[in-house]
């Protein structure tokens, strides 16, 4: 028992001092992120290798959308974040990565030629939406579904302007598509026009021309 009383007294004791750290997170990517408008951020799997399909389709993308006046942004870790970041670097771009540190898993790739680093997820997701005209999401694991759902609850809500929400690979998709439809709208946990805030794509040229046709820049 008092093992665990000791470690609650350790998390909160501090939380004083943690305001600034908080703060200053905040600061770095207010003053550093104007700079990279208009940029479009990309999420997926941190787990996908260099020669998945997933991993291409990530990195041509982003090179599409830098031929197209957009820059990215990324979470800055490996996977389709690495190849969000090096299509992007490759194709002349400002490719940004939004590093979280974490103690599995996360390293920093090498293709963010702009990097910030976080400590914090929910300052990094505020960065993620504030700083983006539209979202890309390719197959992904919990981190993914968190930032996708985060982004159509701020949508629905009216928390944020509406921007395009563009799912890659339908098939992977697919059985959570099934569940929102035929679970969420059916139970009415959600509206049918819910369902309009986000589109299903399955090519590159698809994501970045339903961008191009919506975002004016």
């Amino acid at each position: 028992m008092r093992e665990k009383q000791y470690i609650v007294d350790d998390i909160t004791k501090h939380d004083t001092w943690r305001v600034f750290n908080i703060m200053a997170e905040f600061v770095d990517g207010f003053d550093i992120l104007p700079e990279v408008y208009p940029a479009v951020t990309i999420f997926g799997s941190a787990r996908a290798r260099p020669r998945s399909a997933n991993y291409k389709r990530a990195e041509k993308v982003a090179r599409l959308l830098v031929k197209g006046g957009f820059n990215v942004i990324s979470g800055g870790g490996p996977g389709i974040m690495e190849a969000a970041n090096k299509g992007a670097a490759e194709a002349g771009g400002k490719s940004v990565g939004l590093h979280i540190h974490l103690p599995k898993e996360q390293k920093a790739n090498e293709y963010a030629n702009v990097q910030l680093d976080f400590k914090y997820f929910f300052i990094r997701k505020v960065m993620f939406v504030k700083y983006a005209v539209a979202y890309i999401i390719l197959p992904g694991g919990f981190g993914t579904l968190d930032e996708l759902f985060e982004a159509l609850t701020l949508i629905q809500t009216k928390r944020i302007r509406s921007f395009p929400v563009v799912i890659m690979d339908s098939r992977f998709w697919k059985g959570l598509m099934d569940w929102m439809k035929g679970t969420l709208v059916k139970e009415k946990c959600i509206s049918p026009s819910d369902l309009d805030i986000f589109q299903f794509v399955d090519t590159p040229e698809e994501a970045v021309e339903i961008i191009k046709r919506r975002v004016v820049i």
